[in-house]
């Protein structure tokens, strides 16, 4: 199973261009799963009507159209802020996931910002894939470079939102994706893995599948290679991640390979401000 996380960037910078460019960066990976984060939504009401059925008024359904692929939205709790930076007050924000397979379950939680709202979020889709249901989950945390603590609350709010949502799956590991604002040596990326720190929810713990790579492999997902990350002055850092649970029966869900992608211009245009990180696990 091919997993891939990705920030989208929102409809920030050549937002149109970059859209085909992560279009064509999707279809030449051939994902199975990708959890998406800074992903638009044109509004509610091209949500119920025209379009909304063809995805056109949202990136991940235009995406999912394109790809073949089914669909899952959970939209920010608090759009404003984003929404005053672009000067579009119609333009929502969240995250969503792309699937191979029938979504059968879906729920999204606000998570926990320092002002007590929640203009971040995380969204769980239960995936019907063949042998066993794979619960997976995507997030986006807060940013700001001294917000630590304020990671490490919404870690934990992540962290039992999945034991919420992984029941008594005996299966397929839980897979949990996302940018997480935060270098891997971090408290909040430790206390969310748990096996270098208590974890956040007793018993639970996940493994970053980055432990996986090649030696020396290029893992900085916000790079100062990246023209739009450029002028932010490094240092450049993997502050995007994917997380699986212990493997399954058999090894199902163990990670065979890990890798960067969307880490150059696509025709002259670079997709996102953030890589892509790519994950094969068994199934």
């Amino acid at each position: 199973m091919r997993v891939v996380t990705w920030n989208l960037w929102w409809r920030f910078g050549p937002w149109q261009e970059r859209q085909k460019a992560i279009l064509a960066v999707l279809r030449e990976l051939r994902p199975d799963v990708v959890g998406l984060q800074e992903v638009w939504e044109q509004g509610v009401w091209e949500r119920k009507g025209e379009g909304a059925e063809s995805g056109e008024g949202n990136l991940a359904g235009w995406l999912a159209r394109e790809l073949g692929m089914h669909w899952a939205w959970g939209e920010y709790g608090d759009a404003e802020r984003w929404q005053r930076r672009i000067g579009d007050p119609g333009v929502g924000i969240g995250t969503a996931v792309l699937s191979r397979w029938p979504v059968l379950e879906r729920d999204a939680i606000g998570l926990p910002t320092a002002e007590g709202g929640s203009g971040r979020g995380a969204l769980h889709a239960l995936l019907d894939a063949p042998g066993a249901p794979v619960p997976f989950f995507t997030a986006h945390l807060s940013s700001e470079t001294d917000a630590s603590a304020q990671r490490c609350r919404q870690v934990t709010a992540l962290a039992e939102f999945v034991a919420r949502h992984r029941g008594g799956n005996t299966g397929h590991p839980p897979v949990i994706t996302g940018d997480f604002n935060a270098w891997p040596d971090s408290d909040e990326v430790r206390l969310f893995g748990g096996y270098r720190t208590a974890p956040a929810v007793p018993g639970q713990y996940f493994f970053d599948v980055w432990e996986y790579a090649e030696p020396g492999a290029p893992s900085a997902t916000w790079d100062l290679a990246n023209p739009y990350v450029a002028g932010s002055h490094g240092p450049s850092v993997r502050v995007d991640y994917i997380h699986v649970g212990p493997p399954g029966p058999g090894g199902l869900g163990h990670v065979r390979a890990v890798r960067r992608a969307g880490d150059g211009p696509v025709d002259g245009v670079w997709p996102s401000d953030h890589a892509a990180v790519v994950a094969d696990l068994a199934d």
